[in-house]
């Protein structure tokens, strides 16, 4: 990934102890840190090209869809999970497979969930929706709220955790435009949601908290999706703050993923493991609606799974393996998951 920052994650880094701050660990890189990848890392480690049946669009499970509106975000986070499209060229990736935001590409995929009628539920994201203008924002949202059988849209940003000023900003459209967006969905009976992603409680700061009251008091619905870090967030009670603090401020805490096996980011990787033995403290000390999911999203396209559902778990070499229903009727299927060596 390329570096990319933004003032408010600056200021949230502790610089009286920069090498072991956890908001510094996911987005500036030291060459000291990096681990060997394991041999079964991918760059497009969830087979997102594969599920996609135009550029942009990936149609994985039966009923959701991705749609990659833009290719780039506020701040790049060194753990991204599409890191072979989103952000500049680098060194080792100098050909990414960028989506750009443009109506053409757009309409190919619109056309698509149009003949699609199992589709019910869309996710726009990308990079991140706070970087589609506000005009094409709701120009995206309207036309799927025009498809009689999508009844759902998730409006994918990090924005809110990195750079939540904006969210306050009068003068910023892209606020109003998602309380309008939230506000037209209701009245068609269908729902639109902010899908929003911190990772540690220190990026909850006194600005993060009346953003989120203003989306609150506005009724947009906002939900959090956590990856778990090693040395940000990998034990019970930063986890456990950082979920109170969340239902604290109406954020849903939605999703805890284990990281993703995806090239470059060894280091931050933890074991399943880890993500059991968090489960295994916060479930039951938690409200039951405001306890995430704990899952891992398999690699090679298997989709989200309960990290707990794994079928076989080696801990001595570190391999899980998860069975998946095969789609259509068809065999099932075995997905690996590899622990980080």
């Amino acid at each position: 990934m390329s570096i990319r920052i933004t003032p408010h994650i600056l200021s949230v880094i502790d610089w009286t102890k920069p090498l072991s701050d956890p908001v510094r660990r996911q987005f500036i890189p030291l060459k000291s840190s990096f681990v060997k990848d394991h041999p079964k890392l991918q760059l497009d480690s969830l087979n997102e090209t594969g599920d996609s049946p135009t550029p942009g669009l990936v149609h994985r499970y039966r009923d959701k869809a991705l749609f990659l509106a833009v290719s780039v975000c506020p701040v790049y986070c060194r753990f991204c999970t599409r890191s072979y499209s989103v952000g500049g060229p680098t060194e080792e990736l100098s050909n990414k497979r960028s989506f750009s935001p443009t109506r053409r590409r757009w309409e190919r995929m619109f056309e698509y969930i149009e003949r699609t009628p199992q589709l019910s539920d869309i996710v726009v994201s990308g990079g991140d929706s706070y970087y589609v203008p506000p005009e094409h924002l709701s120009s995206i949202t309207e036309r799927l709220l025009s498809i009689p059988h999508i009844r759902r849209i998730r409006i994918a940003s990090k924005g809110l955790a990195v750079c939540p000023s904006r969210i306050l900003t009068p003068e910023d459209a892209w606020t109003q435009a998602i309380i309008d967006i939230s506000a037209t969905a209701r009245r068609l009976g269908k729902s639109v949601a902010l899908h929003t992603h911190f990772n540690h409680p220190a990026e909850m700061t006194w600005i993060t908290r009346l953003a989120a009251q203003k989306l609150y008091e506005e009724g947009v619905v906002v939900r959090n999706q956590t990856v778990l870090l090693r040395g940000v967030n990998d034990n019970a009670e930063t986890m456990g703050l950082l979920i109170r603090m969340l239902a604290d401020n109406n954020i849903m805490p939605y999703y805890v993923y284990q990281g993703d096996m995806v090239s470059g980011v060894e280091d931050l990787r933890t074991p399943l493991s880890t993500i059991l033995e968090i489960e295994r403290h916060i479930r039951g000390s938690i409200a039951g609606f405001a306890t995430p999911n704990f899952v891992v999203d398999l690699p090679g396209g298997g989709g989200k799974r309960l990290a707990a559902s794994y079928d076989t778990y080696d801990r001595s070499t570190g391999l899980s393996t998860y069975i998946i229903p095969g789609k259509n009727g068809g065999k099932d299927r075995v997905y690996e998951y590899h622990d980080p060596l």
